[in-house]
């Protein structure tokens, strides 16, 4: 871990694929449902996108996203982020979802002659957002369930349930799978049943990472200056937020009386946040640094 963790990029990820992904692709294509299946592709995407705009506001973004078969993964850390936060993370992704669902269905009422173009895209956008609100790692109804018990019970508490929950829906859908096999077979339940038993297994480990930025590559090639504004009480992760790879950070800070009260540097912003709490206001930090 470098000296400064800051950002990256805003909207840049690495998208890197499984290997069963291909697979399912293939098989997919060969049952004659290719379409279905890069529809769902596109739909999950979104979903991690979602996630990736809500992570940017507050300061964390998406390191990387793995296609998965039936949903992708997302790797990194949310390491310094409170339990409030991580839920909004978790919870952009369904509800970006949903909001797609209820566009098209929009469309349809004034556009019937869509139905048979995006149908599948409203049914795919609807059952990600409703499948990935289960209380299951890795979905996000499983990062959820942990956030709102650690609240409560504390974290290791968090962890047994969420895990415990993750194996029990892991067993109902292995359990649905196996009782439509004396009728026909639905192999999607039994991999979707692996998929969330694997999660189960591995925990929080499919999470955010907090975006990165590196002065010196920038600096070399020449960066444009970007000026904000901000009041004594604007938290400092929002501060955090400005950071674009490319420009250079100068902020003026204000009084709620609109008092000019100073001007610091990025680089003043970056040694403040080595020890400042990102959720205090940033007057408060620059205090406890000795800048004001």
């Amino acid at each position: 871990m470098s000296d400064n963790p800051f950002l990256k990029k805003k909207g840049r990820m690495r998208i890197t694929v499984h290997p069963l992904f291909l697979l399912f692709g293939v098989w997919f294509a060969f049952t004659g449902k290719l379409f279905l299946f890069l529809s769902a592709t596109v739909v999950a995407l979104i979903h991690e996108y979602g996630h990736a705009l809500a992570a940017a506001r507050v300061g964390y973004g998406l390191d990387r996203i793995v296609l998965m078969p039936y949903g992708a993964l997302i790797s990194g850390d949310l390491e310094g982020v409170g339990l409030k936060d991580e839920i909004f993370i978790a919870l952009a992704g369904p509800l970006i979802n949903a909001a797609c669902a209820v566009l098209f269905v929009a469309l349809w009422w004034f556009f019937p002659d869509t139905y048979p173009y995006t149908d599948v895209a409203v049914y795919s956008s609807a059952s990600i957002a409703v499948i990935n609100l289960l209380p299951a790692y890795p979905l996000d109804g499983g990062r959820i369930l942990y956030c709102t018990v650690a609240k409560f019970k504390g974290e290791k508490a968090a962890a047994k349930i969420a895990r415990g929950a993750g194996f029990v829906f892991a067993a109902l859908i292995l359990a649905l799978f196996i009782y439509g096999c004396f009728r026909k077979p639905n192999f999607t339940m039994l991999f979707f049943a692996l998929f969330i038993a694997f999660g189960a297994a591995g925990g929080r480990e499919c999470r955010y990472s907090r975006i990165r930025y590196q002065r010196p590559r920038e600096m070399k090639r020449g960066m444009e200056i970007r000026r904000i504004a901000v009041g004594t009480d604007c938290p400092v992760r929002r501060v955090l937020a400005f950071m674009q790879r490319g420009k250079y950070l100068e902020i003026s800070l204000y009084d709620e009386s609109g008092e000019f009260c100073g001007e610091f540097s990025q680089e003043e912003f970056l040694r403040l946040l080595e020890t400042a709490n990102l959720y205090e206001p940033i007057g408060v930090a620059m205090q406890k640094a000795g800048k004001m």
